[in-house]
């Protein structure tokens, strides 16, 4: 049994070396291993068949071949940077500038941005506007982001509170099962004002979710708080039968305004503690940081150390707490943490304790669990006054394996395209997947903004012309196509999948030269025109 671990040690090491050797090294590990598989026969061939022994070297040895087989057609991991922010904007317009909100000068730009935003205005008119165009806050970032090449992939409202997830565009084919939804938990439970809005996909193959919450306020409430949390994580549902619930993910981050206080200590400590950043020695009597230790649920999530002033409440347009006849106490109320999903532990019951299974247990569970997270920033803004709270920036890097590297669908512009005549898609699968009658091939600006900024779709098995086993023809027709053209992309979107699973190379839609010849007039111009032109 010694020689079965010393191979499994053996291997172990030669799998590290091959990271970062050069080929000489591998060369000679190869040869160790070698012998070590020769020394490992011989001790075969002297078991008896019969001896117990024998029974748990073949097990182990076949757990050992099965996961090293796996790992070797297994994708390389991908490493992606995700940029949160949460911020009570307190009913305010947006800034002029958000560059540092979104770290839009930093060298390294994210993959994904989740903004969470608590208490934007919702006032009945200002509401109704929204519901039919773009907040104010959703059009700003939605403005800047898309010159980057970030599209807004979903976003939810639920009167104040707003959660928008945006992706490079790279990233857009790879990312489905978008699902949103919400819960209030303010007034018994009927109005919004206070709950939680989530936003839950498939990053890869990887089931992640993003859950935006603003809690119960003041310092008594810290138990409704934690009450509130937890009617959210047990009664928002997802049509999805992997993960139905939020605590199904892969990966959860809990976000907002939790509103949770420093209770015990007077005015003048906390006030100290800011003014000489000692910001430790205010954390034992940070009310969420005091729950997780009695509550199970709050203890499954991570936070980083929180070595920044507190977020709450400061006077408008400055950069002084609260000076008026309240006095409120400074408090950490914005907050970013994330959970993994814990791993299944019973199979450590086992009376087998050796070091070859503890090496297979190691492996499966990297198998299982490819998704490591490190968070690289957490603080917040304090450039920001518009409102009582200061924005809290969260700053992570996903380390996960690729569970898809190419689209599941290859599109192209077949011929030249202009609004003279019908125009032809060509795609093609490339991995089979669950194709639906509401599927469609949306036409979009190069440069679009959101999943819906498109110019003009076309239903796939309605348009449908030809087909064979590789490449399949749709028809979009001339009049759908812009009179003024310009750059644009093709998408394909899967009702089924919730999410586009292919975009096409850029091409160009050239201008009309029909609409020329007989002088059309930019007012003559139709609305598709009109979003291409813009």
């Amino acid at each position: 049994m010694d020689e079965i671990n010393q191979l499994l040690g053996n291997i172990q090491r030669v799998r590290s070396e091959s990271l970062c050797s050069d080929a000489t090294q591998s060369t000679g590990s190869k040869l160790v291993l070698r012998h070590r598989l020769n020394q490992l026969l011989t001790c075969v061939d002297d078991l008896d068949t019969k001896d117990e022994l024998r029974e748990k070297v073949v097990k182990t040895l076949d757990n050992a071949f099965l996961i090293f087989g796996k790992r070797a057609n297994t994708p390389k991991k991908g490493r992606f940077r995700l940029q949160m922010v949460t911020w009570n904007v307190a009913t305010a317009d947006p800034p002029d500038d958000v560059t540092l909100l979104l770290h839009l000068n930093s060298p390294k730009s994210p993959d994904l941005y989740v903004i969470g935003l608590q208490e934007v205005y919702s006032g009945p008119l200002r509401f109704v506007s929204d519901v039919v165009f773009n907040d104010p806050w959703s059009h700003l970032f939605m403005s800047i982001l898309a010159p980057r090449n970030y599209v807004k992939v979903s976003s939810i409202r639920m009167q104040g509170l707003l959660l928008l997830f945006f992706s490079k565009l790279q990233h857009v084919p790879f990312i489905s099962n978008i699902q949103a939804t919400y819960t209030r938990t303010g007034i018994f439970g009927y109005w919004g004002n206070k709950g939680g809005v989530s936003i839950r996909l498939s990053f890869y193959g990887h089931m992640l979710c993003f859950l935006n919450c603003h809690l119960a306020a003041h310092m008594k409430y810290a138990t409704e708080r934690v009450d509130e949390f937890e009617y959210i994580m047990d009664t928002q549902t997802f049509a999805c039968k992997k993960t139905p619930r939020i605590a199904d993910h892969n990966l959860v981050f809990w976000f907002g305004d939790l509103n949770f206080r420093i209770q015990d200590h007077g005015m003048h400590f906390v006030r100290t503690c800011i003014n000489n950043q000692t910001y430790n020695l205010l954390w034992s009597k940070d009310q969420l940081i005091m729950m997780k230790k009695k509550e199970q649920k709050l203890q499954e999530f991570e936070e980083g150390p929180l070595d920044f002033q507190p977020t709450y409440k400061f006077d408008l347009n400055s950069d002084t707490y609260d000076s008026s006849g309240k006095k409120r106490k400074p408090a950490w109320t914005d907050r970013i943490l994330w959970r993994l999903r814990p791993k299944d532990l019973t199979s450590d019951k086992q009376d087998d304790n050796s070091e070859v299974v503890k090496k297979v247990k190691e492996l499966e569970e990297d198998e299982e669990y490819p998704l490591r997270i490190r968070q690289d920033l957490y603080t917040s803004n304090m450039e920001f006054s518009i409102s009582d709270h200061k924005p809290v920036i969260g700053i992570f890097t996903l380390e996960l394996r690729k569970m898809n590297e190419t689209p599941l669908v290859h599109l192209q512009a077949e011929g030249e395209w202009s609004a003279d005549i019908d125009a032809m898609v060509l795609y093609s699968p490339l991995q089979p997947f669950p194709s639906s009658t509401w599927d469609w091939i949306g036409l979009y600006k190069v440069g679009f903004s959101s999943l819906t900024d498109y110019i003009t779709y076309t239903w796939v098995k309605d348009d449908e012309v030809a087909f064979n086993e590789e490449v399949i023809q749709v028809y979009v027709s001339k009049e759908e196509i812009p009179v003024q053209g310009g750059e644009c992309v093709l998408c394909y979107y899967s009702n089924t999948l919730r999410g586009i699973i292919g975009i096409s190379e850029p091409f160009k839609v050239h201008e009309s030269k029909v609409a020329n010849e007989e002088g059309l007039l930019h007012d003559q111009i139709n609305r598709l025109d009109q979003i291409v032109a813009s």
